[in-house]
């Protein structure tokens, strides 16, 4: 298991240079060939997985592409676009199926001497019953009924309970580290490009990507290259998107 500092005032950015990173950084589709660092992806991984997860379950597993003949089987299957062509992509996959190895790895790793009593419970009992949907999602369906009932007394969390609710909660915790990814990469001063277009059935043979596992992006990274950012940014106004309580 990686260990990582757990004091937050090791290392705290400012307010501005949080600011600066994250209004510099842009999806590059133009990349130079100069390879990343191993030592420099490492790095970006280790920071992709302190982002914040659903019960710690770090629903999510990350393939790294560095191979030439390999980045060019990829180059068709993301339909030939100039982003495709980086040094490094990083396939970022949710996983709605390694939730029972997390709960045990959880237990088998805690990083104090004992492990509380509350947590083996909820790893051992809460965590199994609340992802478990059981054959054929069946025991989603019961599940969802019982909440139905038992909600007319009290608020509970409803979801999920059912195999798609499952994917969707594996992808909302990967993309909270894939965005840590990108801000990894930028801080180190290379470039991102987050690609959704990509045909996963052939993405699924080329990488051999696990049956449950779900392709969110491929991420390619390199050092910017001309022309590698195409328009202005543009974002609409906070007041049509936001709501003052």
């Amino acid at each position: 298991m990686t260990s990582f500092p757990r004091d937050p005032d090791e290392a705290m950015a400012s307010p501005a240079a949080l600011r600066a990173l994250i209004e510099s950084r842009r999806a590059v589709r133009r990349f130079t060939a100069e390879p990343v660092p191993e030592a420099v992806i490492r790095d970006c991984l280790e920071l992709a997985v302190l982002a914040p997860n659903s019960c710690n379950l770090q629903p999510w597993s990350f393939q790294v592409i560095r191979e030439p003949a390999l980045l060019a089987q990829l180059h068709p299957v993301c339909m030939s676009q100039h982003a495709a062509r980086a040094p490094l992509i990083i396939a970022v996959l949710a996983r709605p199926d390694t939730w029972r190895q997390a709960c045990r790895q959880i237990v088998e790793h805690w990083p104090e001497a004992e492990v509380p009593a509350r947590i083996r419970h909820f790893y051992g009992k809460t965590a199994p019953f609340q992802y478990n949907q059981g054959p054929l999602g069946l025991l989603g369906l019961f599940k969802r009924q019982l909440v139905r009932l038992l909600a007319l007394r009290k608020p509970l969390m409803r979801r999920p309970n059912s195999r798609a609710e499952m994917r969707l909660w594996a992808t909302k915790s990967t993309a909270l580290a894939a965005q840590n990814l990108m801000l990894a990469f930028h801080s180190h001063g290379y470039a991102t490009c987050p690609m959704e277009g990509f045909d996963e059935v052939r993405l699924r043979r080329v990488l051999e990507i696990p049956r449950q596992a779900i392709p969110i992006m491929l991420l390619a990274v390199g050092r910017q290259g001309e022309r590698g950012v195409y328009n202005p940014r543009l974002r609409f106004a906070l007041e049509q998107q936001v709501t003052w309580r």
